[in-house]
């Protein structure tokens, strides 16, 4: 007897061009994850007939319904489809200002420095703050800023500030070099119109039993985030979905190899909470809920679609109590930014996910007791951020949250 395992189990999901109706087999993505636990549901009815025999004669299936979670270890570039039907937007192209020769790079302080033009815009260009870029063109002094990773934590048309993720100082260079900035990988935000809807068609296929559950339908209900100090960060993806289909042979047959970046740590990474650096954080997590709702109807045994509801972002913060800055941050109902950045390793150009919450408010700050280091819980909400936009005068984006991949 062959009883299933989990490493011969594996997970492939395709974009559906049509809700609930599984895509053609080819250009499949095969998928990496801990655990997969979706699956077919039922409501039930039991018959409520009282009878002489004391007994209950009846029960029958109801409609249909998928749903669980894929949890993985974060990395860059898996996850990418998922995040963008969270946030209902396909991950953008980049961002560059193209061949310039205006612009000086000076040291500020460590890792910090600035890149000031003496023409053009980044506005203009779409630069945000929170978007991860790198230069190239620099020459001599200028070198060290070629091909790194740079975090912008400030910008105006001219000025662009920031830190090297990997700590090494920006080379100072004057203006004459042909240098051009480019965001690395692409980015999504939750848009203001044009929103998508995709849905994926999900296929577990085990491979010691020879069998396949393709389910149909399925839609992001919610993406969970956890950002340890210790230990990698890792995601959870809540699907709702459709619909089960089942075989004796593999749907997905030839599905495009598992992503190979390697996994997120928190320690690999920045944090700025309103603009400032934040080093004393001991955990972070978020959830980008969906709101979708499903209802059966008569005559069908599924449902005829599932509809999506508002998308709500929050949060909490740990970190150990070493001022009141977070702290009067919630006492004062302060709107603050959080922006951070998490890397693949301590290299100029390593992969990386940035998320980036323009505009959040803090509901508590509570601080435990003991012998140790305090450490007070700032659980937040991201808000629309209804200073941002897309405007040449504007250093953000008009939405509740971005997040960029650097292999997306």
């Amino acid at each position: 007897m062959t009883i299933a395992t989990g490493v011969s189990k594996q997970v492939k999901y395709k974009v559906e061009s049509t809700w609930g109706t599984v895509p053609a087999a080819a250009n499949s993505q095969l998928l990496r994850r801990i655990t997969s636990d979706i699956d077919l549901t039922k409501d039930a009815y039991e018959s409520n007939e009282i009878r002489t025999d004391y007994q209950v004669a009846d029960l029958r299936h109801g409609s249909r319904s998928v749903g669980g979670t894929v949890n993985g270890e974060l990395s860059p570039g898996t996850y990418k489809d998922f995040m963008a039907a969270a946030l209902r937007q396909v991950f953008q192209t980049q961002v560059t200002t193209g061949a310039i020769i205006t612009v000086t790079s000076a040291v500020t302080t460590g890792a910090s420095g600035t890149f000031t033009r003496s023409s053009g815009s980044y506005f203009t260009d779409g630069f945000k703050i929170g978007q991860v870029v790198q230069w190239s063109g620099f020459a001599t002094t200028g070198v060290p800023n070629n091909a790194h990773n740079f975090y912008i934590t400030a910008l105006t048309a001219l000025i662009m500030t920031g830190t090297m993720l990997d700590g090494v100082a920006v080379g100072a260079k004057a203006a004459g070099d042909t240098v051009t900035c480019v965001t690395m990988g692409k980015f999504a935000s939750i848009p203001l119109t044009a929103h998508t809807d995709l849905s994926f068609s999900i296929e577990h296929y085990y491979s010691d039993l020879v069998l396949s559950e393709v389910f149909s339908g399925c839609k992001v209900s919610q993406i969970d985030v956890q950002l340890p100090a210790s230990g990698m960060a890792t995601i959870g993806v809540g699907f709702m979905g459709k619909d089960i289909t089942t075989a004796s042979a593999e749907y997905f047959t030839s599905p495009t190899a598992q992503t190979t970046t390697g996994c997120l740590a928190a320690v690999n990474g920045a944090v700025f909470v309103a603009g400032t650096s934040v080093a004393n954080i001991t955990g972070m997590n978020f959830t980008i809920n969906s709101n979708m709702t499903g209802e059966p109807v008569v005559g069908s045994n599924t449902k005829p679609d599932i509809f999506e509801g508002r998308i709500q972002v929050s949060g909490q913060i740990t970190a150990f109590f070493e001022s009141v800055t977070l702290r009067d941050l919630f006492i004062g109902e302060t709107l603050a930014s959080i922006n951070c950045v998490f890397t693949t390793a301590n290299t100029a150009s390593a992969d990386f996910v940035a998320f980036s919450f323009p505009s959040v408010k803090f509901s508590g700050a509570a601080k435990d007791d003991g012998d140790k280091g305090l450490i007070q819980t700032l659980p937040f909400t991201a808000l629309l951020n209804t200073t941002g936009g897309t405007a040449s005068t504007l250093s953000t984006l008009k939405t509740t949250l971005t997040i960029q991949d650097s292999a997306a």
